[in-house]
């Protein structure tokens, strides 16, 4: 069987599946599932062309890294045929352990264990399955392989999965923004000491990348009614666990209502609870919501009729924080309207706060190579003075309530 794919992807055009262990890894169920979990949560509900899947970007950030490896090889990086396996799958997988809309799970029915901690669950189980052929990927993923730059290809402030996911979102969403040049980045990246570098001369493709992500962030993935969405998402779900946790029968796909009557997190996410999980997906929340819009519980049902008919609660943004007597206003007259507890009346009327920082001047930076050898971090070495503020995090507060009526 010819297992050497080749997809054809509308961004980077045709993209090769370089060897057997990869495609069978892109064959499995596990993988498969991407397709049905959506790479940008609600934000369809703002850009209708936002239905791009987490299949898409990993197979699109599988494509970057073996451009970045090509590139480096070609500058004299050694780098074995089992590192560029490695490394390929390593960011073929890295979001594997991603629920249903991407983040909302997080902070609802499954808590305390990140996305990027059930993604390692499924690497290793992937890795017992194939017979330890994941083991150096398991190694870069998680940061312990001795070889720091491969670890920074997959996960730093210039890695594959960012190089993606703003050229990718950018296209599906039709903001021109976001659009950067990743191929050109990829082809000013070096090694030094162990430490991934930029060449001098791709300095305005770095600067145009930060800028970019700072844009997409507050344009696209902080969008008001994005935000407001994702919280009402949010709601549905642990409103419906609160149910289930009550004897509250609820109609529900198998995984959903295993994950609705269960309390998880890092500590009990056994084998069984990570096959159950590898089973749910955006369609189960959706069907859910379906059956949900028509069930006696106010806030349940309320809550489904908003998402599914896109008639969302008012959100207000601000550069201050919102005073606790607004809030308590606009409980008041939830709760006298509709005559409902104030436990009831918190799930439709909320605060919070959105932060942005496009980069991160004390994490691992990003770093500029000159021809004389010296090495500068991006901040210092670029002309552009708004480069010092896109590492100061801009916060914004906002504040949720329902319109005149629910």
């Amino acid at each position: 069987m010819n297992k050497l794919k080749i997809l054809n992807d509308p961004i980077y055009g045709f993209i090769t599946i370089p060897n057997s262990l990869i495609f069978d890894l892109i064959e499995h169920k596990y993988f498969q599932r991407l397709r049905r979990i959506t790479q940008m949560g609600m934000s369809y509900l703002v850009y209708p062309g936002a239905h791009h899947t987490r299949f898409h970007h990993a197979i699109g950030c599988m494509h970057l890294m073996q451009k970045a490896v090509n590139v480096l090889r070609f500058k004299g990086v050694d780098i074995s045929e089992d590192e560029e396996i490695a490394l390929n799958i390593a960011i073929l997988l890295h979001d594997i352990g991603h629920g249903p809309f991407s983040h909302a799970m997080e902070h609802s029915i499954v808590n305390g264990i990140s996305h990027e901690q059930i993604s390692l669950l499924f690497m290793e189980q992937l890795n017992d399955e194939f017979n330890g052929s994941l083991t150096l990927a398991i190694s870069i993923f998680k940061g312990e392989y001795h070889r720091n730059f491969m670890c920074q290809l997959i996960s730093s402030q210039l890695d594959m999965d960012r190089a993606d996911y703003l050229k990718r979102d950018s296209f599906y969403t039709g903001v021109a923004e976001g659009n950067i040049n990743s191929e050109r980045l990829i082809t000013m990246l070096s090694v030094v000491d162990d430490e991934l570098v930029v060449e001098n001369k791709g300095i305005y493709s770095v600067e145009k990348f930060l800028v970019a992500r700072r844009l997409m962030y507050w344009q696209v993935y902080l969008h008001k009614t994005s935000v407001v969405a994702e919280q009402l998402l949010i709601r549905v779900l642990k409103r419906a666990k609160e149910l289930s946790h009550n004897n509250v029968d609820l109609v529900a796909s198998r995984a959903l209502s295993y994950f609705l009557k269960t309390e998880f997190n890092a500590t009990n996410f056994d084998t069984q609870t990570l096959e159950t999980f590898s089973n749910l997906d955006d369609y189960d929340i959706i069907s859910a919501m379906k059956e949900w819009q028509y069930h006696d519980d106010f806030v349940l049902r309320n809550l489904c009729e908003m998402i599914l008919n896109r008639d969302l609660l008012k959100i207000k943004v601000k550069q201050k924080k919102i005073k606790k007597s607004e809030l308590k206003a606009q409980e008041k007259a939830l709760m006298s309207t509709f005559n409902i507890s104030e436990a009831e009346a918190d799930y439709f009327v909320f605060k919070g706060e959105i932060t942005n920082q496009a980069y991160q001047q004390n994490g691992p930076q990003i770093k500029i190579l000159y021809k004389s050898g010296k090495i500068e971090d991006i901040v210092k070495a670029s002309d552009q003075l708004n480069l010092k503020a896109l590492s100061k995090p801009v916060t914004k507060y906002y504040i949720c309530y329902p319109k005149a009526k629910l």
